[in-house]
């Protein structure tokens, strides 16, 4: 019979504590808020009790303020110390979402910028009309995986051109002079606003926001909204513009 491996069970829990950590310290951390106030509700009654006891040796029929926390606040002491834990959870998992998303953003530059260069140097080997072409065999390869005969597509009564957006993933119809506006109209408001997200170009082409739409977008500072066009066929024979974008939309674009 083989014996469990001890240290890589507690290897395996380590991890899962760690992965979910945020996760759990939140729940803690709402469990603890829930009981100190059920805490700080039994211990009102003691409370009270002593202040009448204190109001009754005195001979008096108030106390003040300070006189009434120095005599009740004993109470109150284990509701504090379990509400002090749990804000401590809340602000520790916040800590280490916000630790996680720095990680995230820095690793996301950097591999932008290696595709960047990565980009620049295909162009000059092979030139742009070849780097077009690869982009047009990317463009058939990602509509291919998505037919549109499996998926809805979206009607915005800006055109009859079925069109696919590769970030959303989302069938549409417009037309291209519409697109070339909106991306015209988006850069002139750049010029101004200083950045633009995902979903106000959504906006302008007649599409519903995406949950991931305003957590990433373009900024002035790193290049206008450049679309970028491939004409494919759809699975149905269906002509089909594939939309990509020349300047990805990036995180903390409005930084």
């Amino acid at each position: 019979m083989n014996r469990p491996n001890l240290s890589k069970i507690a290897k395996s829990i380590r991890l899962t504590i760690s992965k979910h950590s945020p996760e759990i310290l939140t729940g803690i951390g709402i469990a603890g808020m829930v009981t100190t106030t059920v805490m700080a509700v039994k211990a009102t009654p003691k409370a009270i009790e002593l202040i009448e006891e204190k109001k009754n040796d005195d001979d008096i029929d108030k106390l003040t303020f300070v006189e009434t926390v120095k005599t009740a606040w004993t109470c109150y002491i284990p509701a504090a110390v379990t509400g002090s834990l749990s804000i401590a959870c809340l602000v520790g998992a916040s800590s280490v979402n916000v630790r996680r998303n720095a990680a995230l953003a820095t690793a996301y530059t950097l591999s932008e910028s290696a595709l960047k260069q990565y980009q620049g140097k295909v162009i000059e080997a092979i030139g742009e009309k070849k780097e077009q072409s690869v982009r047009d065999a990317v463009a058939k390869d990602r509509i291919d995986r998505n037919p549109v005969s499996n998926r809805e597509v979206i009607i915005t009564e800006r055109g009859n051109t079925l069109c696919y957006d590769v970030t959303s993933g989302r069938y549409f119809k417009t037309d291209i002079d519409k697109l070339k506006k909106a991306e015209q109209e988006l850069n002139r408001r750049m010029r101004d606003e200083i950045y633009i997200s995902l979903n106000d170009f959504y906006y302008e082409v007649g599409l519903n926001a995406t949950s991931v739409g305003d957590d990433i977008g373009w900024n002035i500072d790193r290049g206008y909204i450049e679309l970028n066009f491939s004409s494919q066929l759809a699975d149905d024979g269906t002509p089909c513009l594939v939309i990509d974008y020349r300047v990805a939309p990036k995180y903390e674009y409005d930084r």
